[in-house]
């Protein structure tokens, strides 16, 4: 089966403010952010993937033409709006310590399935459409690709925790559990019986074994041996 590698965009100027962006026009990423994706671009330069679909917006753009510039060969670059941020309507723009006193709060950090933010999205329908796009990309590059492909889906930090989440089988209410910093890296397979999880939330580490394609099939007992990685020798 195909691979998906899940990026979330660079730190920004709201991060670092501590500002719900949410989809705000124009909020790109700083200096620390733009450092951030060109880790994560080197990480993957030794990775030969098929596609880089972003979300539209800018920092989710940002981060993905760090990840192309340093491929070697010239993947699909759609963008698609069902990885776009969720819809926070009214809360959009608004600093989180302040967000942290409305009633809701407490509902988006235990019950998120019952949330829909006043004027903005159903946290299920966000998980709903994002889980929906993943899927689909990842039949498709799988389709034209072979089951040996692997492809990159820069996205956000709640849409891509959502997307974890569905893969884990964890119900959405649980989905706070996990976390995913800027500009990190996680890894799934969807196999014929059920998702694999390789890995979360990494910000460092060597990748090139992704180049060797992932292997599906039933679940090792005891863990197996885990992949191999290419490593080099220095003089």
């Amino acid at each position: 089966m195909a691979t998906v590698i899940l990026v979330r965009h660079g730190r920004t100027t709201a991060n670092a403010t501590g500002l719900l962006a949410g989809r705000t026009v124009g909020v790109g990423l700083d200096e620390t952010g733009r450092d951030q994706a060109a880790v994560t671009g080197d990480r993957l330069a030794a990775v030969p993937v098929v596609g880089v679909v972003s979300s539209p917006l800018e920092r989710c753009q940002q981060t993905a033409r760090f990840i192309l510039d340093r491929q070697t060969g010239t993947p699909h670059a759609p963008i698609d709006p069902d990885l776009t941020e969720c819809d926070y309507g009214q809360w959009q723009g608004r600093l989180l310590s302040d967000l942290a006193t409305e009633p809701l709060w407490p509902v988006v950090q235990s019950q998120p399935s019952a949330v829909t933010f006043p004027g903005g999205e159903s946290m299920a329908a966000m998980q709903a459409r994002s889980v929906a796009a993943i899927r689909r990309h990842d039949a498709a590059f799988e389709a034209e690709f072979g089951p040996g492909a692997v492809w990159v889906a820069v996205s956000h930090g709640d849409i891509i925790k959502s997307v974890l989440a569905d893969a884990y089988g964890m119900h959405l209410d649980l989905f706070q559990r996990i976390s995913v910093g800027p500009a990190s890296v996680s890894i799934v397979q969807y196999g014929s019986s059920r998702p694999s999880v390789h890995a979360t939330n990494t910000d460092a580490g060597d990748l090139s074994w992704l180049a060797k394609g992932t292997v599906s099939g039933d679940a090792p007992v005891g863990g197996g041996a885990g992949p191999t990685a290419t490593r080099t020798s220095s003089a």
